[in-house]
């Protein structure tokens, strides 16, 4: 099982590295998280420099995406080299989900036709002018295709992968390692708030399951 964040130059690095730390309470010997790059390290919006774990055609092939957010997100999109790659990406055979400004990613590639979307408040207008109607909401999800806005929502994008394929209960023993201590059940019981009414009845099962 292979999970590919997708991270760009000017990366936010709550979007990508939430993500991946969540993510990687998965212990299992199948289970991979990898950060994603075009290139073989990117900076993000503050400077801190990571090495490409897999590439963007690797990612491609994945059985999740997360389209991670930053600064340069509509360069990405006018980048026809980024974006003839992923032209890839299936919605039909993945699971796809957008951090923040990713949702211009995904409306760009035309993967958010018909499908309200999050994103943060910046990239909103952008995503409104690409065509798609923007929920004021911190998680939305329809299918195989998910949206959060604001980067403390990345760990709603965590627990709705993480529940697809390793079902709820794993989802939230993750969530309840990476909450405060004092407040693991008001903000596991919050997540869920927010995940639980955007997964279909097959995603609380044990086996991975695309609709």
């Amino acid at each position: 099982m292979h999970i590919a964040i997708l991270t760009f130059e000017g990366y936010n690095e709550l979007d990508s590295l939430i993500a991946l730390g969540v993510l990687n309470r998965i212990k299992d010997d199948d289970w991979r998280v990898t950060i994603a790059t075009p290139s073989p390290k990117v900076a993000s919006m503050n400077g801190v420099v990571i090495e490409q774990m897999s590439t963007l055609e690797e990612a491609c092939e994945a059985d999740a995406v997360i389209v991670g957010s930053g600064i340069a997100t509509r360069e990405v999109v006018e980048d026809p080299a980024i974006m003839g790659v992923l032209r890839r990406l299936d919605p039909s055979r993945q699971l796809i989900a957008a951090q923040c400004s990713g949702a211009l990613v995904l409306a760009k590639l035309g993967l958010l036709e018909g499908i309200p979307a999050c994103t943060d408040l910046t990239t909103k207008p952008w995503v409104i002018a690409a065509g798609v109607e923007v929920l004021n909401q911190p998680f939305f999800a329809k299918d195989n295709v998910a949206t959060a806005g604001g980067c403390l929502a990345s760990h709603y994008l965590a627990a709705w992968l993480i529940t697809r394929l390793r079902g709820a209960e794993a989802a939230e023993s993750a969530l309840h390692y990476v909450a405060p201590v004092g407040e693991k059940e008001e903000y596991i019981e919050r997540a869920w708030r927010n995940v639980a009414p955007y997964l279909p009845a097959q995603g609380l099962a044990q086996e991975p399951v695309l609709v």
